[in-house]
């Protein structure tokens, strides 16, 4: 039995944690080859769908569903999360809430953005600068998880007509290892931009990054112009499919701790900021519980608003699902969530369009504001967020996929600052 902060819990060894969370991208794989049929029930090619997914530029917004289909989809995402899920286990890391987080982002922006040809280079990247250091990959496994981000440019190199096709694809995965060589310093130091308020910290170095590379090719005559290619479709089966794995992890979160409903309010009092990891605060079973209650909470956000669960949006939901490992709750959560809405609803947004679903669920990663300054500041941070989210896009060309991550640390270190003094001065 683990006490942690007088919440008693069973003991859960990291192997056991990896194979709760193996349990996603196993499921993925059953589904896939439950989901290899056309409309028309003719088998298709599931390898055909995955190169189209890994041949094609994966700027915002590029929705594998659409391009490859959703079978080859969820291979592609079951196939980057056995990947990590192998990384977690050789490097032998201790499983706490924001690997959890980085886990089940990258998972979830594998249906949108990152294919298993595109990270690789990053990964390699991180290797070399851990070579060059002479420091373990273990000391930097996690941020290079998130910088994955930055994946798209890859892509964009190696399958467009930026470069001749002898030479993109090398100067593509050349790239790629660049970014994962130069990211680990460049996100600590942006950390103190935002000063923690922006849970989604290689999000706002990614940008910065992306904007660095988009000028350089733009100083050179080469834009980068961002698509929008999504899936459409109400597919039920999908939904489905997440109501039952979030149900699933408020289930392991109950076994773990059989007072989980009584305890589950403890978390209500954390503000979120960086760091707060609820696996230290409160142990895995009040985390897991929370992580498939918020799920659930986005698919009835989604379902309220008829909106459809495709791409973008399964990476919107599975980063708020990891992340309420990692700060994210209910109750810092809304006051963001009620202000984008009110914001889109105040400019005549679409409710139902994916780009403000995803802007609703992404800007969640400003819920420490929230948490620290209420729920006034809350709403004005969020309804500031939309206004940002939707226009920094082109800065970046679109290869950074944590878009939200960027306009959070842009929200962050704009809005901070400003309430500080304010504060002060009522002293």
């Amino acid at each position: 039995m683990i006490i942690t902060h007088n919440i008693q819990e069973k003991e859960v060894k990291k192997e056991r944690i990896l194979f709760i969370l193996s349990v996603f991208p196993i499921t993925f794989l059953i589904f896939a080859l439950l989901m290899i049929k056309g409309q028309d029930g003719e088998p298709i090619s599931l390898l055909k769908g995955l190169w189209k997914i890994i041949s094609s530029p994966t700027i915002l917004i590029t929705d594998f569903l659409e391009v490859g289909g959703i079978a080859a989809s969820f291979v592609n995402s079951a196939l980057i999360g056995f990947l990590n899920l192998f990384l977690l286990k050789y490097y032998k890391m201790r499983i706490n809430g924001l690997l959890i987080a980085a886990f089940m982002t990258v998972l979830g922006f594998s249906f949108f953005g990152k294919n298993i040809f595109n990270i690789l280079p990053i990964y390699i990247g991180g290797y070399l600068y851990c070579y060059y250091q002479k420091v373990s990959m273990k000391e930097i496994i996690l941020i290079i998880m998130f910088s994955t981000s930055m994946a798209p440019i890859v892509s964009e190199i190696s399958f467009t007509t930026i470069f001749p096709k002898p030479y993109g694809l090398l100067i593509g995965i050349l790239v790629g290892v660049l970014i994962g060589f130069i990211i680990v310093p460049l996100s600590s130091h942006m950390l103190r931009f935002h000063d923690g308020f922006n849970l989604y910290n290689i999000g706002f170095t990614s940008g910065i990054v992306g904007t660095v590379f988009t000028s350089i090719l733009r100083s050179f005559k080469i834009d980068i112009k961002s698509v929008d290619i999504l899936y459409l479709n109400k597919d039920i089966s999908i939904v489905g499919l997440l109501a039952v794995m979030f149900v699933y992890l408020m289930l392991v979160g109950f076994f773990i701790n059989k007072d989980v409903f009584k305890d589950y309010k403890k978390i209500l009092k954390y503000k979120g900021r960086t760091v707060t990891d609820f696996t230290a605060q409160l142990g895995y079973g009040v985390t897991f519980f929370n992580m498939g209650f918020m799920g659930l909470l986005s698919l009835v956000y989604i379902t309220a608003v008829n909106g459809t669960v495709n791409g973008p949006v399964l990476a919107g939901i599975f980063t708020v699902v990891g992340f309420s490992a990692f700060g994210k709750h209910p109750k810092n959560c809304f006051p963001i969530v009620f202000g984008v809405v009110l914001a889109g609803m105040l400019m005549h947004y679409d409710l139902s369009s994916t780009g403000l679903i995803i802007s609703v669920l992404f800007s969640t990663t400003i819920a420490p504001i929230a948490g620290t300054y209420g729920i006034g500041v809350g709403v004005l941070a969020g309804m500031l967020h939309l206004a940002l989210v939707t226009q920094i896009g082109y800065i970046h060309g679109g290869i950074n996929l944590y878009n939200n991550g960027f306009a959070g640390g842009l929200v962050a270190g704009f809005l901070i600052p400003i309430i500080d003094a304010f504060k002060k001065g009522e002293m």
